[in-house]
């Protein structure tokens, strides 16, 4: 059942004063969100934005050939699922999907462009979002390209930890593999010498995070650069 909104730990929306807040609240719903649930598909009309609470989204390419998919970028409590429509009408440019299940608040986009359209704060809160968004796209083609499968996946899991506040992540090696790109064998290998090493514990359909500082030396530059520019467009990390 979706609940009204009692609270947040968006960053994004917590980056609003509570006055500026004022015009979202009525139109937010606070709602569950299921693992494998999609939230926009590739090329359709956005219909609602999302501010996640807790749990992930991953933005995914989907080709139209064999239907295999990539992660492009993925969103937590730091930003928002579809905010540029509130700009004006937008098409879903990759699906969202939840990986990880949490909650988040939901709005539809009438009253968000109406909110937009009232609020310089917003305005620049979203221009912010979709920067770090853009950069955070960007920092992955150029990981996917230059680093390896090893460092990627590091790179992966904490970013994921860091969303979802939680050492221990629900996730199987066959969607590592598709988020990665890889094939599941290549998890598979990896996945066991990162435990032979101490830095993971996995059983089936879970993944725990044993050893974040020896992870952190497993992944490449890209965690921390797009982890810091997160933390320093939204300063108010800490809800």
């Amino acid at each position: 059942m979706e609940q009204p909104l009692s609270g947040t730990r968006n960053r994004l929306l917590a980056a609003l004063r509570p006055s500026e807040r004022t015009s979202l609240e009525p139109h937010l719903e606070e709602v569950p969100l299921s693992q494998g649930q999609i939230l926009q598909e590739q090329g359709d009309d956005i219909e609602r934005i999302y501010f996640p609470h807790s749990g992930m989204i991953s933005l995914v390419a989907v080709m139209n050939h064999g239907g295999k998919m990539i992660e492009t970028a993925t969103i937590g409590r730091e930003g928002a699922v579809g905010a540029m429509a509130g700009f004006g009408p937008r098409h879903a440019f990759r699906r969202a999907i939840v990986q990880v299940a949490g909650t988040a608040a939901k709005i539809s986009t009438a009253p968000f462009r109406e909110a937009v359209k009232g609020s310089e704060a917003l305005r620049d809160i979203l221009v912010r979002h979709n920067e770090v968004l853009l950069a955070q796209v960007q920092q992955a083609a150029a990981c996917n390209a230059f680093h390896e499968a090893e460092q990627r996946l590091a790179r992966w899991l904490l970013q994921t930890r860091d969303r979802i506040d939680s050492d221990t992540i629900p996730l199987t090696q066959e969607f590592l593999a598709q988020m990665l790109g890889v094939r599941r064998t290549t998890v598979t290998i990896i996945a066991h010498a990162l435990q032979e090493r101490g830095l993971l514990r996995y059983r089936r359909g879970q993944i725990e995070i044993a050893d974040r500082q020896g992870l952190e030396k497993t992944s490449c530059e890209c965690y921390e650069t797009v982890r810091k520019q997160i933390d320093e467009y939204f300063p108010l990390a800490s809800v």
